[in-house]
């Protein structure tokens, strides 16, 4: 057997993320992986026929890949976040693998595997967290591994829609142009995970079905997977009528941001409230991602924080 393997680097600006300056970032991965890795041109080779090694070798660069495409600049930063996170957990068990992906969905942080975790292993999660964290990315990634591998028949997405304040009666275009403004940010993490052709054609067989809340009432979704995103702004009445949809071989994915409420003052979340009373409940998996799991832009992180340090001063 060829004890070398190789991977060769899509770019230059991946290839200098890896090596760093003076290869020091490469030196780093050498230390994890305890080998050295020889550079030839825009290739990274490793010379050992452990396949637990290799795979390991190909996680870390495919993981850096995906943040220097992601935005990430600080190619030190990268290296260390994605080595500092192999150390804690098994990527690969953690991972999401998706038929015909466009890329292997990995946690970036210990948060986002412990959700991953969840989604995999619990019949309904809910997931609060800031901006930025993945949440609702991971969500979806999951729900798309579960049709495509035929394990349910049918994704469901949903979100209240508050943030205008009208009705959808009140809205230009047909039901689809009405909530495509709020939906547009589920549709957008689809189109990152699976080729845009795949999500037109599983929309136009009935398989995904995007919907405003308002229309699950009076449902059963049996053999489906279902995602209610910006679950903070729905009353306690939404929360229930939504959870009580769940039918036979159905799982259920609930995401929110608790500091972005836009329900009038003296309407309480829905999403805190059934938090607090269903809590106890071993079947239900519970999450709460903060500041350290957002994988947005550097700033998005920083902002995060200020504004959880100032909660804790208040």
């Amino acid at each position: 057997m060829n004890s070398e393997y190789t991977i060769v680097v899509p770019d230059n600006e991946v290839l200098s993320c890896v090596c760093g300056i003076n290869d020091n970032n490469l030196k780093l991965i050498e230390e994890h992986l305890g080998i050295p890795v020889f550079t030839r041109g825009n290739e990274l080779t490793i010379e050992n026929d452990d396949p637990q090694l290799r795979e390991k070798f190909q996680f870390i660069v495919d993981r850096i890949i995906d943040e220097v495409y992601a935005g990430g600049k600080n190619g030190k930063d990268i290296v260390l976040s994605v080595l500092n996170t192999q150390r804690k957990v098994n990527m690969e068990e953690v991972s999401i693998i998706v038929p015909g992906a466009l890329r292997r969905v990995y946690p970036r942080t210990q948060g986002q595997a412990e959700y991953i975790n969840l989604l995999q292993n619990k019949d309904m999660v809910f997931c609060s967290g800031s901006a930025g964290s993945g949440k609702t990315f991971l969500a979806v990634a999951e729900a798309l591994r579960l049709i495509i591998t035929h394990q349910k028949n049918k994704l469901i997405i949903t979100r209240p829609v508050v943030e205008a304040g009208e009705s959808l009666g009140f809205l230009p275009g047909d039901l689809e142009q009405k909530i495509d403004p709020y939906l547009r940010p589920l549709r957008d993490a689809m189109e990152s995970i699976v080729p845009m052709d795949t999500i037109k054609r599983l929309t136009e067989a009935g398989i995904i079905e995007v919907a405003p809340l308002a229309y699950m009432r009076g449902r059963t979704l049996n053999n489906a997977v279902v995602i209610l995103d910006e679950a903070q702004n729905t009353t306690k009445a939404q929360m229930k009528m939504f959870l009580t949809r769940m039918g036979e071989n159905s799982k259920v994915f609930i995401t929110g941001d608790p500091s972005q409420v836009d329900l009038p003052k003296k309407v309480a979340s829905g999403l805190m409230h059934s938090i607090s009373i269903l809590y106890k409940i071993e079947d239900i998996g519970f999450i709460q991602l903060t500041a350290d799991d957002v994988v947005r832009n550097h700033l998005v992180k920083k902002i995060v924080k200020a504004y959880e340090n100032e909660k804790e001063e208040d």
